[in-house]
């Protein structure tokens, strides 16, 4: 078995650019991942194929950027007891509201845990991929620890700089 790793898939090559905010994190935090397109329509039987050999060969996490219908985070759910963080992507005349919402609407016992629509969901998605395996790696929850204070003190900074400002 290889080295722990986080899959990132995409229900289309359109959906990479949000996405490229995950990549980032997970590199951010040496995390490895593979990144795929994959469609849970359009090629269902390679996307059941690809999930089952992503977990025998040591994926943890799976993260789905899907937009309208959206079900590609569902079907992966369906096929892994891995966790899935699904993405809503902001396209289509919804906005991705559609796909928040085809992303969120799992029965119970098949979860996928949803983040926000868009590129802030995308940052945050690697951000939960990385807690979550910080469970079982002490290295990477100090880091996911320093990265969470060097945000605070960035916020605190952009106040302190308004509080000059003002007066």
């Amino acid at each position: 078995m290889s080295k722990p790793f986080v899959a990132v898939l995409m229900g289309s090559d359109s959906d990479l650019p949000t996405m490229k905010s995950t990549l980032d994190v997970l590199k951010s935090f040496d995390i490895t991942f593979e990144a795929k397109v994959t469609s849970a329509h359009r090629t269902p039987a390679a996307t059941h194929a690809y999930v089952t050999d992503a977990e025998a060969r040591g994926c943890k996490v799976f993260i789905c950027a899907a937009g309208l219908a959206a079900h590609l985070a569902g079907a992966v759910a369906g096929i892994t007891t891995r966790p899935v963080i699904g993405v809503p992507i902001d396209c289509g005349p919804l906005q991705g509201h559609d796909a928040l919402l085809s992303t969120v609407m799992m029965p119970g016992g098949v979860p996928v845990a949803t983040v926000a629509i868009g590129s802030a969901g995308a940052k945050n998605a690697g951000y939960l991929a990385a807690q979550m395996l910080a469970v079982g790696d002490d290295a990477l929850a100090v880091a996911v620890k320093e990265e969470r204070a060097k945000s605070a003190e960035a916020v605190q900074a952009k106040d302190a700089a308004l509080q000059a400002k003002l007066g």
